[in-house]
């Protein structure tokens, strides 16, 4: 047993930060895929302002569709996720797409849906689902 403050390497916040990371990228990899698959485009990942981030934003002529990820290991408390898109995440979503807008007014005209995927980690194998917050955002 070693001495109080240590971890080991798999318990150390900084590699658990690292996983969590990881597991986000690949998540939203697997989402993104998915997308392009059926003609979508990517306009920008993962970018940030102070009020929050945009997971990912891909487009289809005069279309927009703004993606939160959220990937879970198993289906918990939250129900893969969904749970945690809180009214509270959603002001906050849409706080980043108004910024995102202001900085790129070239995408103004373009319809805007928003979803959240909830992508299931290995080893589970379910599929993506896909649930639409357009309703009330904006």
């Amino acid at each position: 047993m070693g001495s109080p403050g240590m971890y080991s390497k798999s318990q150390h916040p900084d590699a658990q930060r690292r996983s969590t990371s990881l597991q986000g990228a690949w998540a939203e990899q697997r989402a993104l895929g998915l997308l392009q698959q059926q003609g979508w485009q990517l306009v920008v990942r993962n970018w940030r302002c102070r009020w929050g981030e945009i997971d990912v934003l891909v487009e289809k002529p005069g279309r927009l569709l703004l993606v939160e990820v959220k990937g879970r290991r198993r289906c918990g408390p939250d129900g893969w996720g969904v749970g945690a898109v809180h009214r509270r995440k959603r002001n906050r979503l849409e706080q980043a797409w108004r910024c995102w807008l202001a900085d790129h007014p070239q995408w103004q005209g373009c319809s805007l849906q928003v979803v959240v995927a909830l992508v299931p980690l290995a080893p589970a194998l379910q599929p993506v689902r896909w649930i639409s917050l357009t309703a009330g955002f904006g």
